[in-house]
């Protein structure tokens, strides 16, 4: 992955990408030890960050990206137990063994698998965890991708799903896909064309101002 694929699009990614179920958080927080020591990686806007920092847990938000970074930032201003790192989910820079708990949060497609799996021995403590969290659309495309990437990541995970139904606004709408990675910014000669199209589908598929898409969140988890 380059890390420049979401340059220019944090601020609908803020606006537009779901966040995670409250069973989802208290799932991942029930895992945790007293006093737990979290690395968030591939931490984009925050979504899960936040929610982490929430719960009082020191965690580090690991970001490559400097418009997601930008954004991390303003997202987790109120929080003095988040530190943010500009590392790659490769080269965290994080100390040795320093993490309990290791996430990322609809990410992992993106990691060198091998490398990130090499990363996650060195930084996380012996017994700690590795998390993946997805939320899908079920029939969209993601669902293939998600799993063949755990497959390839996890070795004999445990998992848990959860609903996670959205309504999305036509401006929430529009962020969404803005946020999308490979849809044209609106410098593109293409954009005018595409906001139509997006425009056209939501007055199709709306009811009374809103659009509901019925995503699940799904957690990976496995020790190290």
């Amino acid at each position: 992955m380059s890390i420049e694929n979401f340059t220019g699009k944090a601020e609908d990614y803020a606006k537009g990408r779901p966040g995670y179920p409250k069973a989802a958080i208290d799932t991942i927080v029930g895992l945790a030890p007293k006093d737990a020591v979290f690395a968030d990686v591939g931490a984009g806007t925050g979504k899960l960050t936040v929610e982490l920092a929430e719960h009082e847990y020191t965690v580090f938000a690991v970001e490559p990206n400097e418009d997601m970074r930008k954004q991390l930032t303003i997202t987790l201003a109120p929080f003095s137990n988040v530190k943010i790192i500009n590392g790659t989910a490769e080269t965290t820079t994080l100390p040795d063994h320093s993490i309990d708990i290791l996430t990322v949060a609809h990410a992992l497609h993106w990691f060198n698998l091998n490398a990130f799996r090499t990363e996650c021995c060195r930084v996380v403590k012996p017994g700690g965890l590795v998390m993946a969290i997805y939320n899908l659309t079920p029939g969209g495309e993601m669902i293939h991708l998600s799993k063949k990437t755990t497959d390839a990541f996890f070795t004999n995970p445990t998992t848990w799903e959860f609903p996670n139904p959205m309504e999305y606004t036509r401006e929430k709408w529009l962020a969404y896909i803005a946020s999308q990675e490979g849809y044209p910014l609106a410098t593109d000669p293409r954009y005018d064309a595409h906001i139509a199209a997006i425009n056209a589908a939501f007055d199709r598929d709306s009811v009374d101002g809103l659009l509901s898409c019925n995503r699940v969140t799904e957690i990976y988890c496995e020790r190290i």
